[in-house]
This record gives structure tokens, sequence and C-alpha cells, in this order.
């Protein structure tokens, strides 16, 4: 079986820019949506809430409707009682029963009373309901359109680069099979500890690129050497001299435009 022929240490800082320059330029595309996608996460889920919100204040409404129901009934029944007990008063034979019967008909009147009372109660609780069931109405119209308009926007971008962002990762994985894995671990440690994303760059005007830390013109001899992987005392980031950032560039640059 053949051995593997070991890449040199500038094969492999040309590789690790390579890599570099690939997941920056996905950090551009999905710059380009911004907070797009989190825009329209929200609204979905505030369209999602307020038409629970409806669907509660309509259930409620159904509710106290039955419950109106439920009263007007008892009120049919105590008059029907009221009716019965008058009848019976005619025909009592002691005050015994007659205060009887008196009582039985105070009560009816009593739940009667009772009974209107939480009529009026319940009718006004729907009326509030129905006042806030309008709002949230108008108030999900307004965001389904808005939503709407958010989503178009996103489906935009999503369909202007989606393709162009799906085969950059592919690229980004191959790259990353091509580079040993200790190297690999440590790109993506670096780019995950770095705001702008940036863990391999090149020497801009004696400094780390992005970097105002100027390095020692020794360090900038041995970068440029390419012998060895050197990474900035400051930041962490690897470094590369500005020729094979250009170079790498430009190569680069000619295989975006073919994707």
């Amino acid at each position: 079986m053949a051995k593997k022929t070991e890449i040199t240490v500038e094969e492999k800082l040309r590789a690790l820019y390579d890599l570099q320059l690939i997941d920056s330029r996905v950090d551009e595309i999905r710059n380009v949506r911004g907070e797009l996608p989190l825009e329209v996460e929200d609204l979905e889920d505030e369209v999602t809430g307020l038409k629970t919100r409806m669907d509660k204040l309509k259930t409620d409404v159904e509710t106290i409707n039955f419950e109106i129901g439920a009263k007007k009934n008892l009120i049919e029944e105590a008059k029907e009682l009221i009716k019965k007990y008058t009848e019976q008063q005619k025909n009592v034979r002691n005050s015994r029963e007659f205060n009887s019967i008196s009582k039985e008909l105070e009560f009816q009147e009593l739940e009667i009373q009772l009974a209107e009372k939480n009529i009026k109660e319940f009718k006004v609780q729907i009326e509030q309901k129905k006042e806030v069931i309008s709002e949230a109405k108008e108030r999900l119209s307004e965001r389904e359109s808005h939503l709407k308009h958010k989503k178009s926007e996103l489906d935009a971008i999503l369909k202007e680069t989606e393709k162009e962002e799906k085969a950059l990762l592919n690229e980004s994985q191959k790259f990353q099979t091509e580079i040993e894995e200790r190297l690999v671990k440590a790109y993506i440690r670096i780019r995950n500890n770095v705001k702008n994303g940036l863990a391999v760059v090149p020497i801009e005007r004696g400094a780390s690129g992005g970097s105002f830390f100027t390095i020692p013109p020794q360090v900038q001899v041995e970068i440029a050497s390419r012998k060895k992987i050197i990474t900035d005392e400051h930041s962490g980031r690897i470094l590369v001299d500005p020729i094979l950032a250009e170079e790498e560039l430009e190569k680069m640059n000619k295989m975006f435009g073919k994707l």
C-alpha cells in the first residue's frame, strides 16, 4: 500500500486559509439575511399566540352563554314554583303552612333576582370579551400581513443565496476532511472564540489582520517562511503572510464564481 504523501506546512496554511475564506463567505451570506429568520420566527410565535388567545376568548363567551341559558332556565323553574306555591297558599289549613309556603315563595323570588343579577354580569363579561376579541382580531390581521411581507423578503434572499450557501458548506466540509483533525479542531475553537469568525488572518501593515497589535519583524519573517504554524499571541489567530493570502484569495474567488 502506497504511503500517503506528507503535506508541507505551507500546504497546511494554504488549506486553512482557503477554509477560512469559504466560511467567511458563508458568514457574509448569513449576514445578508441578518435578523430576518428570527423576526419571522417571532412573528409566527406572536400570530400563534394571538390565535390561541382568540380561541380561548371565544370558548369563554360560549361558556358564559351556556351559563346565561342555565340561569334563564332557573328563572323559568322558579316562576313555575311561584305559581305552584301561590295556588297552594290559597288552600292552607293553618298559619304554619302559610308561613312555610311564604318562605318558599320568598326564596324563589330571591333566586330569580340573583339569577337576573348574574345574567346582567355575564352579559357585561361577554361585551368585554368581545371587545378584546375585536382588538385581537385587528392585531392578528396586522401581524399576519407583516409576517407575510417578512416571509416574502426572507424567501427572496434564501432563493438568491441558498444554492451558493449549500455549495459553500459542502466545500467547507470537503476542505476540513483534507486538513488534519488537530488543525481543524484548533481552527474551529479559534473561530468560535472570536466575534467576527476569523481564525486565520494575514498580516496587514505589520499587524495581525483585524488587530492593532504589531507583530515583531523576526516573527513576520518566520510567518513569511511558511515553515511552521504561528499564532497571534494576543488573539490566538493563525497567521499567514500577505502574499500567500492574496494568492489564495484570487484562487478561491474563481471557485466562488463557479458556485
